[in-house]
């Protein structure tokens, strides 16, 4: 896998608006922030961190509109593949990287903060496309529960279910997606507020095939867990 995304990490970029096209990354983009600003808004100060952020490519993009509303807000990045945050710094966007693996954020910023001046809690996480890469992607949303501050927020988008044996050699891809109602139950075990619906009229097209994405949203709570979590079901409900 990360032979793979060596490889891919110079052209990573291109390669992203030829799978969803210009239109599909701005919408990408745009929900990610919506997502990031609307209520509760997150501190003049936040600390916000992209898991898996690759080279930054939506980092970048989606730290310019954020920081347009919160301009002393925080950018970090961080992803398993030194090329890839590699060129996430040359984009010079003003964005911190570490390394770190999905599914042990928490380690991963002990780790880096030897070297980096790095929060050990965020205001907000997003994550995009880099799930279907995880080697334990139930794993990958207990571990931003744990990166996140008490009233903080994240947001995944992947791929929905498919067929396409394919984009394991065309994409690097360990899992052929997720059925959002999986990605709810996953999900559902480690935050009380979540919702997970489809992106109507954006797809990944590779090798000829294409496939539909989700948006997940989390919300960390500051009450007693286990005393609303029979409250869950009746509150937000899945796809």
């Amino acid at each position: 896998m990360e032979h793979f995304t060596t490889k891919e990490a110079e052209k990573r970029d291109e390669i992203l608006i030829n799978y969803f096209g210009k239109n599909g990354v701005n919408r990408i983009v745009n929900s990610i922030t919506k997502l990031l600003l609307a209520p509760p808004m997150p501190p003049a100060n936040a600390k916000v961190l992209d898991v898996g952020a690759g080279t930054g490519f939506f980092t970048a993009k989606i730290a310019e509109k954020v920081k347009a509303k919160l301009p002393k807000a925080s950018f970090y990045a961080m992803d398993l593949t030194p090329a890839m945050l590699l060129s996430l710094d040359k984009k010079n966007a003003g964005i911190t990287p570490f390394i770190g693996m999905a599914e042990n954020i928490e380690g991963s910023i002990k780790e880096a903060k030897k070297h980096f001046n790095i929060p050990y809690k965020f205001d907000a996480i997003f994550s995009t496309l880099m799930l279907h890469h995880s080697t334990q992607p139930e794993k990958v949303f207990r571990s931003l529960k744990t990166a996140l501050k008490k009233k903080g927020k994240a947001m995944v988008v992947d791929l929905c279910k498919h067929g396409f044996e394919e984009f394991k050699t065309e994409m690097g891809d360990l899992h052929l997606g997720f059925k959002p109602e999986n990605v709810y139950e996953m999900v559902r075990k480690y935050f009380l507020k979540v919702k997970v619906e489809k992106m109507r009229g954006i797809c990944c097209e590779c090798s000829g095939h294409s496939a539909e994405i989700f948006i997940a949203y989390m919300q960390n709570c500051e009450q007693n867990f286990d005393k609303l979590s029979r409250m869950a079901t009746h509150d937000f409900s899945r796809l």
